[in-house]
């Protein structure tokens, strides 16, 4: 991984820069749900705090749409919580205004296919465009193409299609077809362009990507894309450098509202590209915090921090055995323990309301995420292995699920400039 470092003068004149260069933003998970339901209400602007002259600066802005916006009432039966906003609530996204929607996640269609029907139209009404859903195979599969300042932008949106909510032949999301994600890639790349892949995955809180969501973002660099970004683990993930193109594991959460005193929970980035002849030529990261009201961006000494825990977390991937052995401390720390308390959960909830009960057991033995959580951890109990992983991994994930949002540096009002810059080499 680069270090980050400020961005050197470029040698294009500044005249033909600006006409020719075009910026992405991409964010992550944003829903008007709990403590943030009534702030985007009441004052939709507000709820970006000072990070929103950053989003409006950008000429493209990206963002998961992680509920269904409808007036629906009727819940479908899934594993985890349902989410959902008001028709209305549209005019949160709007309000900066983000221009794309992403829809492969797994709480699109909380309220079934009514809900995704009436979320495409209140967002297409918004004049926010769509990627990742639809009421049709061709629609729910289709990447979205837009030029942005002269610029070809291609975005493939994809998840794992948890809940079996993957298109079938009918309504649905991208689900985990990696391989047809890739071969979009590869036509698009031939098309001109920037591509850039936006994933909907892995498993929650865990400050490393499991090994299946590392292959395949570094199959999609590998097939084209010129970016690939994930989110949904709700916490902060690493960066890594493949073929030369940035893969971002994880965005951690944005306008996301979780009732928790853990500190990665409360804390994400969004990231700009900065894109130019067809390629990423450098990107520009963002954090913030998240509180009660809204987001707020760090100052200059949280930022420092921020970047020096970005770099434990990229470490992994500075070894071929790293993001493996950085998993293996995550399976250390869920133990037998871990295993036991989640399958017991699962059994009392299905003792107390069975098809929800049933519903989370269907959930763990269908989506990757968790067939590659237990099927890891279930084989490394039975062969027996302990070890494998770094003490300094380990550490960090005991950090994650413990570290509470006090902080000891007071909060100052950041200047502008205030950004973690990285530049492609």
């Amino acid at each position: 991984m680069n270090r980050t470092r400020p961005t050197r003068t470029r040698t294009t004149p500044r005249s033909r820069a600006k006409r020719s260069a075009a910026t992405v933003l991409v964010a992550s998970d944003w829903a008007p749900i709990r403590a943030f339901e009534p702030v985007i209400r009441g004052a939709p602007e507000s709820i970006y705090g000072d990070l929103l002259p950053v989003l409006r600066r950008a000429d493209l802005r990206i963002v998961n749409c992680e509920c269904a916006l409808t007036s629906a009432s009727a819940a479908v039966w899934k594993s985890g919580a349902v989410f959902k906003g008001k028709p209305a609530d549209a005019a949160g996204l709007a309000a900066v205004p983000f221009d794309v929607a992403c829809l492969a996640n797994n709480h699109v269609l909380d309220y079934g296919v009514a809900g995704l029907r009436e979320t495409l139209r209140v967002l297409a009404r918004a004049g926010i465009r769509t990627v990742g859903a639809g009421l049709t195979d061709a629609e729910a599969l289709a990447p979205l193409s837009v030029r942005i300042k002269g610029q070809r932008i291609h975005i493939v949106n994809l998840s794992e299609g948890e809940d079996l909510t993957a298109t079938a032949g009918g309504p649905g999301v991208f689900g985990w077809d990696v391989p047809l994600a890739a071969a979009q890639t590869r036509t698009l790349k031939k098309l001109g362009g920037v591509v850039i892949v936006i994933a909907h995955c892995g498993l929650e809180y865990v400050p490393f990507p499991p090994p299946y969501v590392v292959a395949a973002f570094r199959a999609l660099i590998d097939a084209g894309a010129d970016c690939v970004i994930g989110h949904h683990p709700h916490v902060p993930q690493g960066i890594e450098w493949w073929q030369g193109k940035p893969i971002i594991y994880s965005l951690g959460n944005f306008i996301f509202y979780q009732p928790t005193t853990l500190f990665h929970r409360k804390i994400g980035f969004c990231v700009s590209l900065r894109c130019d002849g067809g390629r990423v030529t450098g990107i520009d990261l963002h954090p913030y915090r998240i509180t009660d009201t809204g987001l707020r961006r760090l100052d200059p000494k949280e930022a420092q921090a921020f970047g020096r825990g970005l770099t434990r977390l990229s470490h992994p991937f500075s070894t071929a055995d790293g993001p493996a052995r950085a998993w293996n401390a995550w399976l250390e720390y869920y133990g037998e323990a871990g295993f036991r308390a989640e399958v017991t959960g699962i059994l009392d909830r299905m003792a107390a309301d069975p098809r929800k009960g049933a519903a989370m057991f269907r959930n763990r033995v269908t989506t990757m995420q968790h067939v590659e959580h237990w099927q890891t951890f279930l084989t490394r109990m039975v062969n027996g292995e302990r070890g494998g992983f770094s003490r300094a991994d380990y550490r960090l994930v005991e950090e994650y699920f413990s570290k509470p949002v006090l902080s000891l540096i007071p909060y100052r009002r950041p200047p502008a400039s205030t950004i973690v810059r990285m530049r492609l080499r």
